[in-house]
């Protein structure tokens, strides 16, 4: 049986600790254990996040985990490499993490995902895992205990990746860098993270000179950040309004991409066009955007990701767990309801213009993680995309979004072991995508039923 590798949480997350468990994967009757592990690691990363006495003697620092050797056969009868491609009786070869060959001599452990449709695990661009409900059920707010917020961030994270988001760019709070370094560093299971940490806000010229934008985007930086994330519009909510002049936005977004960061830009009505001038490198929402609009982001090589089929639908379905809090407002729900037309005919725009790279992204919040894979019936439905079209937008369209593209996105010879397997076709039937029933990263199995076959 395939196993992945479970550490004993204390003993600090040591993978190569004498006393690391080892316990098959999953089926249901292992949750419980999973999500006692899920307890006891979100605890030590608050402890570690809050630099306690008990953790502050001079020690060296915890190995980074080492991904099964294998090596492991994935044997398949239909897969798609998340560029457009169907791929039949692939033999996925798996050693240390990574894809070895498609056409794999037999050896090693095997699994037998004949059947089912194999694909690179996807890659969800705009999350935010911080969101989250808490005990009483409503949107949790900065008044939450730091235990409780842990564990929902933590539990955000399991459920996206047994939906079979295997990466995921978190958009939003501080809080997810704990979650990002104790997934990468320390085995913790969750779909590897990339945070912009808080984002940056505009407020006209408020927002500060040259001088102090370039500071923001060099402290988040400092503080860790993968990406810079940048509010150029107000909310949807509250009116989509400007908050920033297209000199701000290049001031913003040119700092960041001379530190080596890339730039997401949160932009509605003519912000498009002045985020993808000033250099930006994606684009969210779009909604009362012209088409000229999206073609000028189209000639700046911007990516554009519109979202139809999530967010909006999970806020009104849990709109009495939001409300009350923020601009969460009977009003701005009233908006978000009734233009809801005017993303999906954005989003129609976006797809139908020629060379366009819309890129998959949900912008799931509380109520929706796990559930990212809406969004691909979404893009069917609304936008016009066709089934291939919309998986590869969340495989290596998304990976050359992030700036991964040499890693993830595809299966191919040397890129990681980041596979998932749907039971069914969703090139015939795009449900499919609802139903997961396999999911590796980095040549460790998260979730498994077990082969068809043996059924």
């Amino acid at each position: 049986m395939i196993i992945a590798r479970f550490p004993d949480i204390s003993r600090h997350l040591n993978p190569s600790h004498p006393n690391t468990t080892l316990i098959p994967l999953l089926p249901a009757s292992s949750m419980l254990s999973v999500l006692n592990s899920f307890v006891k690691a979100a605890t030590l990363a608050v402890m570690l996040a809050a630099g306690t006495g008990a953790l502050s003697a001079q020690v060296a620092p915890i190995p980074k985990p080492v991904s099964p050797a294998g090596p492991v056969v994935i044997v398949t009868d239909r897969a798609l490499d998340g560029r457009g491609n169907v791929l039949r009786n692939a033999r996925i070869g798996v050693v240390d993490g990574r894809i070895t060959s498609l056409h794999a001599a037999a050896g090693g452990a095997t699994i037998d995902l004949r059947g089912y449709t194999v694909m690179p695990g996807w890659i969800d661009t705009h999350v935010h895992l911080d969101s989250h409900f808490d005990r009483t059920g409503r949107i949790a707010t900065e008044s939450e205990p730091p235990m409780e917020a842990a564990l929902g961030i933590a539990l955000a994270s399991w459920e996206t990746l047994m939906g079979g988001f295997t990466t995921v760019q978190t958009v939003g709070d501080p809080a997810e860098k704990p979650l990002r370094d104790v997934i990468r560093d320390h085995g913790f299971p969750g779909p590897r993270v990339l945070t912009s940490l808080a984002w940056i806000e505009g407020k006209g010229d408020n927002t500060g000179t040259p001088e102090q934008l370039r500071a923001i985007v060099r402290e988040r930086k400092a503080q860790g950040a993968d990406l810079i994330k940048i509010f150029a519009s107000t909310s949807q909510r509250v009116g989509a309004r400007p908050t920033l002049t297209q000199a701000q936005l290049e001031i913003l977004c040119g700092e960041a991409k001379a530190l080596g960061m890339r730039s997401m830009v949160h932009a509605y009505r003519s912000q498009v066009s002045a985020a993808a001038l000033a250099g930006c490198n994606q684009v969210e929402h779009a909604t009362y955007a012209t088409a000229e609009d999206i073609t000028t982001a189209v000639r700046m090589g911007t990516f554009i990701s519109p979202q139809v089929g999530l967010v909006v639908q999970n806020y009104l379905a849990n709109k009495a767990r939001y409300l009350g809090v923020g601009n969460y407002t009977e009003e701005g729900m009233a908006t978000m309801a009734r233009d809801l037309p005017l993303d999906f005919e954005i989003c129609r725009i976006a797809a139908s213009t020629p060379n366009a790279k819309v890129v998959f992204s949900t912008d799931a919040t509380a109520g929706a993680h796990g559930r990212n894979a809406e969004e691909f019936l979404g893009r069917i439905e609304h936008c016009g995309q066709s089934p291939m079209v919309a998986l590869v937008s969340a495989q290596s369209l998304a990976a050359q979004a992030l700036g991964m593209s040499n890693r993830i996105g595809t299966l191919a010879p040397d890129y990681e072991a980041d596979i998932i397997a749907l039971d069914g076709d969703p090139i015939r039937d795009p449900t499919a995508v609802r139903r997961v029933v396999f999911v590796m990263r980095g040549g460790v199995v998260y979730k498994w039923g077990g082969s068809k076959r043996a059924r």
